[in-house]
């Protein structure tokens, strides 16, 4: 089952953040800098959650997931140039 997700980091050197924001993009879209949304399954949450565990430093680094449920979107207020990433629908033929 698929599960919507927030990904945010705070990484302070620039060569581990930019392996961060690649290990994201592959997984989802980016919302601003340093926040993604995703679109994932559990066992794809937690490759996502080694492979940044891999990369960051965690005495100087933070990363962050938040899962997000139907309701959560539905009070999301968007202000100035945003806009809410795309929903993404999938197709099961049976």
């Amino acid at each position: 089952m698929a599960l919507t997700i927030l990904a945010a980091y705070d990484v302070e050197d620039n060569n581990r953040r930019a392996r961060v924001a690649a290990v994201l993009q592959r997984w989802g879209t980016r919302l601003q800098k340093s926040v993604f949304i995703c679109t994932i399954d559990h066992d794809g949450l937690g490759e996502l959650v080694d492979a940044v565990s891999k990369l960051i430093d965690p005495r100087k680094d933070s990363f962050m997931v938040m899962r997000q449920c139907e309701q959560c979107w539905g009070g999301l207020i968007v202000l100035g140039q945003s806009e809410p990433a795309p929903r993404t629908y999938y197709w099961a033929v049976m």
